[in-house]
């Protein structure tokens, strides 16, 4: 493994380069399960975990020389290259250990009144959603859930739905980038420049985004913008970021209070000083970041550029060949995709359906309740280890189980 990450790093020539077989033997997933979940949590490689041994041995070696010393430049230049990585100026990005955390910290950190609207949509992921219900609750506000459809034929539909929500009240939009529910990748440029326009501010949960799209937060111009690192980067986990536009900064407060908050030094914006330290954790992750960029971007010739297409044509094929053998009509165009896609499946028991999925046939894939707790959507994830043979026998699974599902239906 030292070898082939070696070689990786050198740069070698493409005939000297790791086979795509070797490049499989990087992730330590279980081979009796085909895991079609990469957007759940991540898959962290191999090499990048060693790389994280080594700046944990670095930190347990002199605890004091680590964090006392030398921490403050290694999350800067760890920090300067994920700003190239999304499009943003290093001093405009935190770390932070995951991208619910950086919502928390954007909610809880500013000011509202009485009457204040918040927008969402009704696809918002359920922990960023009650993060909204919980700032609302505690300052009066109001929650406007824009009725985005799904299925769903084009884009402008999303655009309409939230549009026709904002009113003069309208304080701050909570948007998805990429859905976890329903894998929709939402016209993020237009909505934040009509949003913008309306005097709305808007917070983008980019939970999905970094490594499956490309990005450039500096031209997009949301206000606030969070992602995941340990998704598609393939991170370790414990490893997002807090993107906050500069004129933003000096209100949104970690949601840790720390030393940062009565420093006296003026080498470092107030923001960098709050959020680089607010106790002693590993931070390790945030160090990796780095390395998971590179790694990643080393698997094909193409670079980041490839994988990304690579993975949005794997997660097409893969949604055609479910929908063609279970005779679904797909649920959206296939350009509003990124990694991931979902098709519906007839009502039932989503949990009931995974379980045997998993301990009948050694599929993790996940099955979401949406709109409706008997409502199901079936959801994969396309990352570099996987394959086509995958999704068709996912699609075959569920056609069998599906049909004792009939079966029983008819004899009760």
């Amino acid at each position: 493994m030292d070898s082939l990450w070696s070689d990786l790093q050198k740069g070698e020539s493409a005939v000297l380069l790791p086979s795509r077989e070797q490049l499989l033997t990087c992730w330590s997933l279980d081979s009796s399960i085909t895991f079609l979940n990469h957007g759940s949590f991540g898959a962290c490689p191999l090499p990048v975990l060693a790389v994280q041994q080594h700046w944990r041995d670095r930190m347990e070696r002199q605890p004091l020389q680590f964090f006392g010393r030398d921490l403050e430049a290694l999350l800067d230049d760890a920090r300067v290259e994920l700003a190239a990585f999304v499009g943003a100026e290093a001093d405009d990005l935190a770390f932070v250990p995951n991208a619910t955390t950086a919502i928390n910290t954007v909610l809880k950190s500013l000011s509202f009144a009485p009457g204040d609207e918040l927008l969402t949509t009704n696809q918002e992921y359920n922990a960023c959603r009650n993060a909204l219900n919980y700032v609302a609750e505690r300052y009066g506000l109001k929650v406007v859930v824009a009725q985005v459809p799904f299925p769903i034929d084009e884009p402008q539909q999303v655009i309409d739905a939230i549009v026709a929500c904002v009113s003069d009240k309208t304080r701050l939009a909570l948007l998805d980038h990429v859905v976890s529910q329903t894998g929709l990748v939402f016209p993020l440029t237009e909505l934040v420049q009509v949003l913008t326009q309306r005097g709305v501010e808007t917070l983008v949960d980019g939970a999905h985004a970094p490594g499956m799209l490309p990005l450039n937060l500096h031209a997009l111009g949301a206000t606030y913008y969070t992602g995941n690192l340990h998704k598609w980067v393939s991170a370790p986990k414990g490893a997002a970021f807090l993107y906050v536009q500069r004129d933003r900064q000096p209100t949104i407060r970690p949601l840790t209070i720390s030393h940062g908050a009565n420093a006296t030094r003026t080498d470092r914006s107030r923001f960098r000083l709050e959020f680089d330290w607010t106790g002693t954790d590993d931070p390790t992750a945030y160090l990796c970041v780095p390395e998971a960029i590179r790694f990643m971007g080393s698997l094909l010739p193409g670079g980041w550029d490839e994988l990304m297409v690579t993975n949005h044509a794997l997660a097409i094929t893969a949604r055609r060949s479910l929908c063609e053998t279970l005779q679904i009509a797909p649920p959206c165009p296939e350009a509003m995709l990124g990694a991931m896609a979902v098709v519906p499946l007839p009502d039932g028991k989503p949990m009931g359906l995974q379980d045997a999925l998993l301990e009948r046939y050694q599929i993790e894939v996940p099955l979401v309740p949406f709109p409706t707790t008997s409502s199901r959507l079936v959801r994969v994830s396309a990352q570099f280890y996987n394959h086509l043979e995958q999704y068709e026998y996912l699609a075959q699974a569920i056609a069998e189980l599906l049909h004792e599902e009939g079966s029983m239906k008819k004899h009760q």
